[in-house]
């Protein structure tokens, strides 16, 4: 059984409350779930996504707090991922960076596509993608960016490895991937019905910087997985190829499997149900602090221990701190 495409990326960031003033207010995506990291509770897990939360729209974040170190970007990481967004409102995303002072390239084309990419408050990056597929994923009206113009989920991964071929084997042989092209020195592949979503590029940067975790870092991966039955008929495919993967994970809104790839890069396979609305309604998303079964009876005191936030809006341009882009990565990005 083949991967759908991406189900989310999780990174890791810094202060809280500017990761929802950046990620809920800038780019304007709706925090669909706020709970803690299961397997570390006493961090917050913020997951932006769609009005729904759609598998494939998600981008999740473990915010370590100001005090966190700083990751960094390298090989054996997913070093860079985009953001589908429609073509026609490339203008509007500039016009938007420039005047919350987000540090942003020039604008351009990869693969065909246009490419606008950026940096947010702690350095992770980001890419805005232009693409025609945009188009027909749905658009969250109730944001901080106009549904016209508003992200459309996860366009794709970029992973830096320090040869690549190995990785491009098990993406083909076990994952489904197939190729979609080449260009630069970059190698792309897709799987499911391609385009937004569902492609991955890998680079091979042989001799780079291994990269660490740490606030402005990808920490993993995850692939879209059907059902369960699907999710574990692959775990089983990964382990007669001689990868070791965990046991299937509950995670309250998907089920995982996690493994990593032979570049060294954290993949995890999720399922596309139950999904977000697993414990509250769609139309209050986001609103309150959700926690597992299993966390409900520590409920005060993690509630006493996490730092209080709130959803961004008024003075949020004052509220922006945004990294440049350094120029040992310029190049890369």
């Amino acid at each position: 059984m083949s991967t759908l495409g991406i189900h989310h990326v999780t990174a890791i960031s810094g202060d809280p409350q500017r990761t929802l003033d950046f990620w809920g207010g800038v780019l304007g995506m709706r925090l669909v779930k706020r709970t803690v990291n299961f397997d570390d509770p006493g961090t917050y897990h913020f997951y932006f996504g769609d009005g729904l939360g759609r598998p494939g729209t998600i981008v999740t974040f473990f915010p370590w707090g100001r005090e966190a170190r700083a990751g960094r970007q390298g090989a054996g990481q997913v070093a860079v991922f985009s953001l589908s967004v429609p073509p026609a409102s490339m203008g509007f995303w500039i016009q938007r960076l420039i005047a919350n002072n987000v540090a942003h390239s020039a604008l351009a084309r990869r693969f065909d596509e246009q490419v606008l990419a950026l940096r947010d408050p702690d350095g992770l990056a980001v890419e805005l993608v232009g693409h025609e597929g945009a188009l027909a994923r749905p658009a969250w009206e109730g944001g901080l960016v106009a549904g016209e113009h508003s992200v459309r989920g996860v366009h794709g991964v970029t992973l830096w490895e320090e040869d690549g071929a190995e990785t491009v084997r098990l993406l083909e042989e076990t994952l489904g991937f197939r190729s979609a092209g080449e260009e630069g020195g970059v190698r792309r592949l897709e799987t499911g019905e391609g385009g937004p979503g569902a492609t991955v590029d890998v680079r091979a940067v042989p001799g780079f910087w291994r990269g660490k975790d740490g606030a402005g870092a990808v920490h993993h991966v995850a692939w879209r997985m059907h059902d369960d039955e699907a999710e574990l008929a692959l775990r089983e495919r990964l382990a007669a190829r001689g990868v070791h993967a965990t046991e299937q994970l509950d995670r309250q809104y998907f089920r995982s499997v996690y493994f990593r790839e032979p570049g060294g890069v954290l993949f995890e396979l999720a399922t596309d149900a139950p999904g977000f609305t697993y414990d509250e309604p769609a139309e209050a998303l986001g609103e309150s602090l959700k926690l597992p079964p299993w966390l409900e009876a520590d409920r005060a005191r993690l509630e006493r221990a996490l730092p209080e936030i709130h959803m961004p809006g008024a003075g949020l341009r004052e509220a922006l701190l945004s990294s440049p882009i350094p120029d040992e990565t310029r190049d890369h990005t």
